[in-house]
């Protein structure tokens, strides 16, 4: 099967310092690919390079024939001036149809369908008059995932989803996640920080580390040293903090 993308050898340098190293993975139609590392781990230089916003030292990004960097829709991490921008739930979900256009200043009529059939899939047909900055962290983060949607149906990038969110709307959006994948074969690159939560439905793991990174399907993740050295380290902060709790 050929890949929708492929990185090759991907390197990033800042200066003297080393980002990304010689990365290399693929994401195939319908796969779901979880990126997991810590803060400083070179996750953020990743997404941007997948979206063709920073420049590589070395190594390659491609993409199968029909299809392109601007065909994947992409979920940004909430900043606090998305939170509050300042726009109707219909018109934020629209804007997703812009990277199809040429220099047309207005709408198609495709663009309209696409952004109704998006809304509804997402269940936010009742919210389209409201205003972006009174919705809930969850309700924003549907809004934002059917402008994604409304730019591609084949490349999901989720740059730590829930971020924000209480547990049950985080569950929720995890498992709106799942079946656009499953049901709608759309692929899925996942970057999160939440490790159990994160791999639950993934198909594909990179995992980024400080020194090392390491590309691989779930069950074989799942045994290697490096899953193992998570646990271990997911087991001890989580002693610590109930030490903490209890005094």
């Amino acid at each position: 099967m050929t890949p929708l993308l492929k990185c090759d050898n991907v390197s990033v340098q800042f200066g003297a310092n080393t980002v990304l190293d010689k990365l290399s993975f693929h994401v195939e139609p319908g796969d779901y690919l979880s990126v997991i590392g810590r803060n400083g781990s070179g996750k953020s230089t990743l997404i941007r390079c997948l979206l063709r916003l920073c420049p590589l030292t070395g190594g390659s990004i491609t993409t199968a024939e029909d299809f392109k960097s601007s065909d994947i829709g992409y979920l940004p991490q909430q900043s606090d001036i998305q939170k509050d921008f300042p726009a109707t739930v219909e018109e934020v979900v629209r804007s997703g149809c812009l990277g199809h256009h040429r220099i047309l200043p207005f709408y198609t009529k495709e663009d309209k369908a696409e952004a109704e059939k998006n809304m509804h899939r997402l269940d936010i047909c009742d919210l389209r008059r409201r205003s972006y900055r009174t919705l809930s962290g969850g309700q924003q983060q549907r809004v934002l995932l059917a402008r994604a949607l409304c730019a591609t149906q084949k490349l999901l990038l989720l740059d730590e989803p829930v971020t924000g969110l209480d547990p049950e709307v985080s569950a929720g959006f995890y498992n709106l996640i799942r079946e656009l994948n499953q049901q709608d074969n759309i692929a899925i690159i996942m970057v999160s920080h939440d490790m159990e939560k994160g791999l639950r439905d993934a198909k594909h793991v990179l995992y980024l580390g400080e020194n090392d990174q390491y590309f691989a399907e779930i069950d074989e993740f799942r045994k290697s040293e490096i899953a193992l050295r998570l646990e271990r380290e997911l087991q001890a902060h989580s002693h610590l903090r109930e030490v903490k709790r209890n005094g």
